[in-house]
């Protein structure tokens, strides 16, 4: 077998990645189609077989592996689409998702409505049953209550539910019981047990998690069995997984069980696809990821080549919105795109975002009839797109519009449309450093000692200027983009977490029961690796503690030295590991505070065998003549002669002084005026702030 596909079906465009045995990665792309995902997916990958020169048939037939990431999960939940559900809860307990945790971003700003539980109350059906923090039975389970619940599931026709018993997670049987008693009496309604998906404290985050999970089972099922039949049908035979928010890919069937992992996965792969770019230019191991697209800026962070996860990843605004709950990768998105709008508050200051005009009807430029001013428009005025080349020439862009739009902002500013329009990208890109500033100094990263990796359609527009402004001159902005996330799964491995709560104080620490529950979770996780259909491959097993000082509300992931703790050394040495996490993200260490260990994680890592990315020797300096010459505005007095080069000029070794412009088919590079680009010899762009 000759290919590895990635494939990332986002809400407008499905992006394709093939990648060969010598780790060179052809891009096809198409419109996702709404309905049988595979319509959209079968274009992009005619697109990219097209490129190769052979047909799609060859190409499936010379494929060994298949992955696909889906905003699918995401999507039904902003749109409402998810199933009916069901919450089944403790009796005295019912308002756990309509509390949520209790807080909002401003606390004095009484003019938002307080916010819907995920799922309404009226779905919410208590029984009687308790089990107490040590795991002993204080009420028993009451089987007439949950058989006629069950009845009335049917009756009203729910199509999935939810179970969250208080303290399951020390004993799971009476949740255990009502996933039996739904698997005899409701075989057709899809069920999620809190004890099974996310066995941790914190009453909310369960019941969050749980809910979330059995929403999406109807719909995920459907979708996942129709992708994998119509794959098959198609004529491919090799492996299909799916990526997930855990930051590697998994088998439909485990997705399938725990979908809630497909939330968010699209973007969980950009940071690996950084740390790999990385690497392969020898640029170390500490990573920006930056994935700028038409809506939103994600940003991501790699730690000592290690990606970074949380349990705080909301969907919808922080606090008032829903929780994930899960452990998933830290990517934070902000409202700054290429679509953001740029307006004027009461106050006379112009603001970017958080606003965007989405793909319909779009900003100006695109002439499908949008009329606010955009980052997009600001670009097309500034003189830094071709309109007849945008996309590759696939799509033209309207100039007259977007300077009609900028103008009209202008003329409230009593500024040029040029000067408008710089201000609005010099807008844009604080607010991308005040977001890279919260993943990296705000958790004790210097940008200066770290590379950025840029990716994203509208990554190239003002990368640069960001690099600048942080003092970072380590940039690459690879090849390939456009489809950063699609490019990450050609590197990503399976992955597996198992998850378990004992509660451990260092200085009252229980060896035997901690060793304990990590031997469990290994069991777990062996148990899980034996279904897989890959024999005799490399794996590793990582022990992981959330950890934090005494009365901290909040933890840190902190990575056990051993799988196992043999004596009270091994203790004081976990501890003196915390104390430097600790003080790596907050710069103080309390060495007289104990340690509290709320949850213990085991996270499996199959190794699947990733492309080629052995360095290559980088060539010598060349020049090239531009293609064309246009004027373009770089914040002057006015516009300046700035060189235009396409793909037919781009050659490895070619160094490129700003100002200048590069224009890939799928993204556009502004290498601004004093700074400067390289072409590395695996085709990455290399940026220098600094000349």
């Amino acid at each position: 077998m000759v290919y590895r596909i990635s494939v990332d079906t986002g809400g407008t465009f499905t992006d394709v990645v093939v990648g060969d045995a010598n780790g060179k990665m052809t891009i096809g792309k198409a419109l996702t189609t709404k309905g049988r995902i595979f319509l959209g997916m079968k274009e992009a990958l005619n697109s990219a077989a097209a490129h190769l020169g052979i047909s799609l048939g060859e190409l499936l037939a010379e494929t060994s592996m298949l992955i696909y990431g889906t905003t699918r999960a995401t999507n039904a939940i902003v749109t409402k689409t998810t199933a009916k559900t069901a919450l089944i809860t403790t009796r005295g307990f019912p308002d756990i998702l309509l509390l949520k945790e209790g807080g909002k971003e401003n606390a004095h700003d009484f003019t938002e409505d307080f916010p819907d539980p995920y799922v309404p109350r009226r779905y919410t059906f208590e029984i009687t049953e308790r089990i107490g923090p040590e795991g002993g039975v204080v009420t028993p389970l009451n089987e007439a209550e949950v058989r006629a619940v069950i009845e009335k599931l049917k009756e009203r026709k729910f199509e999935a539910a939810a179970v969250c018993f208080l303290w399951s997670i020390s004993n799971p049987d009476h949740e255990r019981r009502v996933g039996e008693l739904l698997t005899e009496l409701a075989p057709s309604i899809p069920f999620t047990l809190s004890h099974q998906l996310v066995p941790i404290v914190r009453e909310y985050r369960r019941a969050s998690a749980t809910a979330i999970d059995a929403s999406l089972k109807p719909l995920m099922q459907r979708h996942l069995r129709e992708l994998e039949e119509d794959l098959r049908k198609a004529g491919f035979e090799g492996q299909i997984l799916v990526s997930t928010a855990s930051g590697g890919c998994n088998h439909i069937d485990q997705l399938i069980e725990k979908p809630i992992y497909t939330i968010g996965s699209g973007p969980a792969m950009a940071p690996i696809a950084g740390l790999n770019f990385s690497t392969q230019e020898d640029l170390g191991d500490n990573v920006i990821i930056c994935d700028t697209g038409g809506t939103t800026f994600d940003v991501g962070l790699v730690r000592d080549g290690r990606l970074t996860f949380s349990r705080d990843t909301w969907l919808g605004p922080k606090y008032t919105g829903d929780l994930l709950g899960i452990s998933a990768v830290d990517m934070r998105s902000i409202g700054a795109g290429g679509g953001s709008i740029a307006w004027i508050d009461e106050g006379g200051l112009m603001r970017v975002g958080p606003q965007s005009a989405g793909a319909e009807p779009g900003p100006a430029c695109y002439g499908r009839g949008g009329t606010e001013p955009t980052v997009s428009d600001a670009a097309v005025v500034l003189g830094y797109f071709d309109p007849e080349y945008f996309l590759g020439g696939k799509m033209s862009l309207d100039v007259a519009a977007a300077r009609s739009v900028i103008t009209r902002l202008a003329e409230r500013l009593s500024l040029s449309a040029e000067e408008t329009a710089f201000r609005i990208m010099h807008l844009a890109s604080d607010l991308m450093v005040r977001a890279i500033a919260d993943v990296t100094i705000n958790e004790g990263v210097n940008p200066r000692e770290s590379t950025i990796v840029a990716g994203g359609g509208a990554a190239g527009v003002n990368i640069m200027a960001i690099a600048n402004e942080l003092g970072c001159n380590r940039v690459i902005l690879p090849k390939i983009a456009s489809a950063l996330s699609a490019s990450g799964m050609q590197f990503a491995h399976i992955v597996a977490e198992e998850t378990a709560s004992l509660f451990m104080l260092s200085s009252a620490f229980d060896v035997e029961a901690v060793n304990g529950t990590l031997q469990a979770l290994e069991q777990r996780l062996d148990a899980f690796r034996g279904q897989l259909p890959m024999k005799n491959v490399q794996y590793e097993v990582e022990f992981i503690a959330e950890a934090r000082y005494q009365m901290q509300v909040w933890e840190l992931d902190t990575p056990l030295r051993k799988s196992r703790f043999k004596d009270q050394n091994d203790v004081r040495d976990f501890v003196e590991a915390f104390h430097s996490v600790h003080e790596r993200v907050f710069a103080v260490r309390d060495e007289g505070s104990a340690v509290e260990i709320v949850n213990w994680k085991a996270r499996l890592t199959v190794m699947l065998q990733p492309p080629n990315t052995s360095k290559a020797k980088a060539a010598g300096a060349k020049q090239a003549k531009p293609h064309s010459i246009r004027k373009c505005f770089f914040g002057g007095r006015e516009s300046v002669p700035t060189r235009i080069f396409r793909e037919t000029n781009i050659v490895e070794g070619l160094r490129i002084d700003g100002p200048a412009i590069i224009e890939e088919p799928t993204t556009t590079l502004v290498v601004n005026p004093n700074m400067s680009v390289t072409v590395s010899a695996h085709g990455n762009y290399l940026l220098h702030t600094q000349h």
